[in-house]
């Protein structure tokens, strides 16, 4: 059967933008399907909008606490819905980056509807069958619906809602302690309404370092966010208006939801079946080439589970590009992934978790930590709190690094630099920093490998006393 396609992408996410983008410089003949609107979650429900939101809020803050550095001022006057209009601003100006005209110019073949696979070579989208030599599945996720009575009657709000709404709710009950639900909850509460944070783990944050993860808490909970670990609401109802969660004999009243508890991948509707394409709760089964089951079809991004964020779609979207338009040898490499949650403090990782290298490497393992605190710009700043922690074997090489402070988002990538590059935890060191910047805090966590090795060998410490001794003499 002749085919009338390189490629056939589908869904118009990061992913699928990537793949599209640099297939069609590269001159393969390339057709995009999106359902919906081409720039996905990232653009309009999530890291673009989010990260307004996020700013406006701080600034917020930072206004409401101004009075610490000498500075006098009234209270602040917060109109969400001018904030929101910042927010949608974001969205506009960066969404021409995205538009289909940018993409047709580039040479893509852009089809908005929803398809579905009519065997392993064939997709078809509003009457028209498509076959391609290979195609790529980029259909992202969406939040995973709770089962719980009651909340869809009460209605409530996801990340694909919230930043539509043009009134700040007096009080706001966030079902996640995850990212999502950690950034948007801190982001509402300084904008004014009363949150409350519920958390069916034992911490916020579970995926990150525990030490780190308490830093964040400790904050929202200064900040008057009312955090509840542990916690699972049982049922919902609406009284006199007011929305009310039940946690066995406690109860919450807010004026809105938001849930933010998970996320499913988006597949029900591409009759995967029919094109011998396996998927599973976390979404479609792909190997180490991001091949599915059917080696003609790839996926990438949100759609295929594991890192769920829009840097790792990219990279993904970049190996399936080199397999899908020309040999499927490359794999895809996760061995150092970076991510952030952008609370305030920032929380930033890349590599393993203290207890994650324990487990595997035992004693053999170093904890290097360094306190903002003794950061002289965080003083300079009035922004001591948190650390940066960086986790070593005995011979300097680095398995993971955690920051949660002031800038750690931007902080994290020198480590991730030399972590890419098989460098050791000495290069932090060996360069030249700034004085006085943030990045001091990278280089002297660094320099606790020195110290404590140092503080370990007493034999050494012997050895410099007496050669010190020596010099004295003559």
């Amino acid at each position: 059967m002749a085919v009338e396609y390189d490629l056939v992408i589908i869904g118009g996410g990061s992913g699928g933008l990537v793949v599209a983008s640099a297939a069609a410089q590269l001159k393969a003949k390339v057709v995009l399907v999106e359902r919906d609107r081409l720039g996905g979650d990232c653009l309009w429900v999530g890291c673009v909008p989010s990260k307004s939101l996020i700013h406006a809020s701080r600034i917020a803050y930072e206004v409401k606490n101004a009075e610490r550095f000498g500075i006098s001022y009234q209270d602040p006057q917060i109109d969400f819905a001018k904030a929101n209009r910042h927010v949608q601003h974001v969205i506009s100006t960066i969404e021409p980056n995205d538009s289909s005209a940018r993409f047709e110019s580039l040479g893509v073949e852009v089809i908005f509807g929803a398809g579905q696979f009519l065997d392993g070579q064939t997709f078809e989208v509003n009457g028209r069958k498509l076959r391609a030599r290979a195609f790529v599945i980029a259909t992202g996720s969406k939040p995973a619906l709770l089962p719980v009575p009651g909340l869809q009657q009460a209605g409530y709000l996801t990340n694909e809602q919230v930043f539509s709404v043009q009134q700040r709710p007096e009080s706001l009950a966030v079902i996640g302690g995850g990212p999502i639900g950690c950034e948007l909850g801190q982001a509402f509460s300084r904008l004014g309404s009363q949150v409350t944070l519920i958390a069916s783990k034992d911490r916020i944050l579970p995926k990150e370092d525990p030490e780190a993860a308490a830093a964040v808490q400790a904050q929202f909970e200064s900040e008057g966010i009312r955090v509840l670990t542990n916690t699972r609401v049982d049922r919902v109802e609406v009284l006199e208006g007011e929305k009310v969660l039940w946690m066995g004999n406690q109860k919450i009243v807010a004026a809105e939801i938001l849930v933010a508890a998970g996320r499913v991948a988006n597949v029900e509707s591409l009759n995967l079946e029919a094109a011998g394409v396996e998927a599973g709760k976390q979404g479609i089964q792909v190997n180490g080439k991001l091949q599915t089951t059917n080696p003609r079809i790839y996926a990438c991004g949100d759609v295929i589970g594991g890192y769920q964020f829009t840097h790792v779609a990219s990279y993904e979207a970049s190996v399936v590009l080199k397999n899908a338009l020309f040999f499927p040898l490359t794999k895809a490499n996760y061995r150092v992934i970076p991510w952030a949650t952008f609370t305030d403090p920032e929380l930033a990782r890349v590599g393993l978790t203290e207890e994650a290298a324990r487990n595997r490497y035992g004693d053999r393992i170093l904890v290097l930590k360094q306190e903002f605190a003794s950061v002289d710009r965080a003083q300079a700043e009035a922004a001591t709190g948190g650390f940066a922690k960086i986790i070593t074997k005995g011979n300097g090489e680095i398995l993971g690094a955690h920051i949660v402070g002031p800038s750690a988002g931007e902080l994290i990538h020198e480590v991730v630099l030399a972590m890419s590059n098989r460098l050791k935890v000495s290069a932090l060191t060996g360069m030249i920093h700034i004085y006085p910047t943030l990045a001091e805090v990278n280089s002297k966590a660094a320099l606790q490998l020195t110290k404590q090795k140092y503080a370990k060998n007493s034999r050494l410490q012997s050895i410099l006393e007496k050669f010190f001794q020596l010099r004295r003499s003559f």
